[in-house]
């Protein structure tokens, strides 16, 4: 078989950030009774769910260290791993920082696919890479029954710029730069019900680098960020309100969405990763409707940054999204974070 008549996710039982490990099963995982001395020079570590962990260099400086790697979300091997860059890299920015370095990581079934896909896979990672401005310095590969890709990136950032996902305050607006759905549109892929004209909308989101975060990192008005990926915006979100001890109201019509994935829901387009997500936290949220479900837990991979911002900069920082190139649409205040009142975290609108 030619290598481009592959269709990659024909390869995996799982898709992009889909395959993530709930949020209630990776509680059970993390969960340890041995306690492990405390290290002063560990600013973030896992005990906020941030993006990335972050270790001061004692020069005003830290360093952000990440990794994140999927199964193929996509047919194309060159955008498979121009998505998993994307994606990695993302939570350099998340953190206020500027990648420096990447490593690769892949999983290969050398008895089903060729090492000349593997080629492509990388071809579109180093093409991802050169756009953030760092280079693809090496790696390490294995033999695997499925096909998985990508990389472990290092960032530097200074101290007093980083941000993380645990330090919103009450009053903050609540904005996301990417729209909602790939997780919708890269099901309706998978399920051949996909319109060829829709079939370019979720790679380019994915594609899309969140450089604006380095930017967005250097503003005191960001109080609070993280990136949006496999637990949806409702469980990103939560993380959000439980590490700030607050709680939010989101206004469901203004949430960014990909305007195509209406079609798709009619056609009972939903990840398996949806659910997954929604029996996790659901009961973090007061009720909402199916199809809102559908949406605001739908599996994102490479998604957009969810910003919490000082209530009376909006005007200031939608002009920097603007000028960063963020779509207008995107460009709204979907929610407010208030003190926490309520055993639910978020209410939708």
């Amino acid at each position: 078989m030619a290598p481009e008549e592959i269709k990659l996710t024909q390869y995996s039982h799982g898709a992009g950030c889909g395959c993530k490990i709930s949020p209630a099963v990776l509680d059970l995982i993390l969960h340890s009774p041995i306690k492990h001395a405390a290290d002063p020079s560990l600013l973030v570590g896992n005990n906020t769910r941030d993006d990335a962990a972050v270790l001061d260099l004692g020069n005003g400086t830290a360093l952000i260290s990440t990794t994140d790697f999927f199964m193929p979300i996509v047919d194309d091997a060159y955008d498979f791993g121009r998505i998993a860059s994307a994606n990695a890299i993302s939570d350099v920015y998340a953190m206020g920082g500027k990648p420096v370095l990447a490593i690769a990581i892949l999983g290969w079934p050398i008895d089903k696919l060729s090492p000349e896909v593997a080629q492509k896979v990388l071809e579109g990672s180093r093409s991802i890479c050169a756009e953030a401005g760092i280079t693809l310095a090496g790696g390490h590969s294995i033999d695997s029954p499925e096909p998985i890709f990508g990389l472990a990136v290092n960032g530097m950032v200074a101290i007093q710029h980083l941000k993380q996902n645990s330090t919103a305050s009450a009053g903050c607006k609540l904005y996301l730069t990417k729209a909602l759905g790939v997780g919708i549109l890269t099901t309706a892929q998978k399920k051949g019900i996909l319109k060829p004209e829709h079939a370019a909308i979720a790679p380019k989101s994915m594609s899309m680098l969140n450089k604006i975060g380095e930017t967005l990192g250097k503003l005191d008005y960001v109080k609070a960020m993280t990136d949006v990926t496999g637990f949806g915006l409702l469980g990103h979100l939560s993380e959000m309100c439980e590490g700030s001890d607050l709680q939010a109201i989101i206004e469901f019509d203004k949430v960014p969405k990909i305007a195509e994935i209406d079609e798709y829901l009619n056609q009972n387009s939903v990840p398996g990763g949806t659910n997954r997500n929604w029996a996790s936290y659901g009961h973090k949220v007061k009720p909402i409707s199916e199809r809102q479900k559908h949406i605001l837990a739908d599996p994102q991979t490479s998604g957009g940054l969810l910003v919490a911002i000082q209530e009376d900069k909006s005007m200031e920082f939608e002009q920097i999204l603007r000028d960063n190139g963020i779509p207008e649409q995107n460009i709204v205040c979907f929610g407010t974070l208030s003190a926490r009142t309520s055993e639910k975290l978020i209410e939708v609108i």
